[in-house]
């Protein structure tokens, strides 16, 4: 008998907070969509990266050869998941967007889905490599549009607090309506550039001054990517000190030859061990 009290007890407990459980697991909300484009840095987990209103693409990071990009802008629902595809739209933004259809980046299709029986989707963006970008950056503005199955959510986007101020860079506050590709072919001194300029503008160290035509030869002549040399794990002591002698001794052969190399500006390509003194800005006579 007490056996009986006892479990008869027991399932008075456990059903209300069954129903409880289930009662909370209900979703009112809007059936919204937005975007949700995570980045940070390598040595996290992509998952555990702040959402984004932004995308950047830098061709930099790419040999030379490849002349255009595919990106993938992902998208997450509000509400519940349907067992059946749903399309959304997606529309360039005009307000946001300095890069020209069909010179930068190839017409959007505008109509895409959230497949059956998930919570999120991709617009695929092919980006192409101009000239134009050496210079400066273009810019793709993207906006979702409401339609018969979603509507816009998150309009005011807000980073959890205690996310907001970590390493990774949480862009706190934005519009989840709206997305910005930004894409560009600059480059800039690496973190890892052994050379400097010296007053009067001349060049110094092993390197010399950066400029771009040198770094790309660097990368040429040795196999290398723009991003090897973003940190002295991949730029060692041992590497610097090869390309400093083997490209000190290209040059010299290359103006024994009668075929100098010269920068931008005309003066001799730069690189410590050469027997010359190169100053910014004037040419090689």
């Amino acid at each position: 008998m007490k056996r009986i009290i006892f479990w008869s007890a027991l399932l008075a407990l456990v059903l209300p907070m069954a129903s409880c459980k289930k009662e909370m697991m209900q979703y009112s909300g809007m059936e919204g969509i937005y975007f949700a484009v995570q980045s940070g840095p390598s040595y996290s987990a992509p998952a555990t990266w702040p959402f984004r209103p932004y995308t950047n693409i830098e061709f930099v990071k790419q040999p030379a050869s490849v002349t255009q990009l595919e990106t993938m802008i992902k998208v997450m629902i509000t509400g519940p998941v349907k067992d059946y595809d749903r399309p959304f739209r997606v529309e360039v933004n005009p307000d946001s967007t300095t890069a020209q259809e069909g010179v930068h980046y190839l017409p959007i299709q505008g109509n895409y889905t959230i497949p059956a029986n998930s919570t999120f989707g991709y617009i695929p963006i092919t980006l192409k490599r101009t000239a134009d970008m050496l210079n400066e950056n273009k810019t793709i503005g993207l906006r979702l549009v409401a339609n018969e199955h979603f509507g816009l959510a998150f309009p005011k986007w807000k980073a959890l607090p205690d996310l907001a101020n970590t390493s990774l860079g949480n862009d706190t506050a934005f519009d989840g309506r709206l997305h910005v590709i930004n894409v560009n072919d600059l480059m800039v001194q690496p973190a890892v550039w052994r050379g400097s300029i010296q007053p009067v503008n001349r060049e110094a160290g092993v390197w010399g001054a950066f400029t771009r035509k040198k770094l790309t030869l660097m990368c040429q002549m040795f196999n290398l990517k723009y991003e090897d040399f973003s940190s002295e794990a991949t730029m060692t002591p041992v590497l610097v000190t090869l390309i400093h002698q083997e490209m000190s001794r290209w040059l010299i052969i290359q103006f024994n030859n009668g075929t100098p190399v010269l920068e931008d500006d005309g003066r001799l390509m730069f690189v410590g061990s050469v027997p010359w003194t190169s100053y910014i800005g004037v040419p090689y006579n």
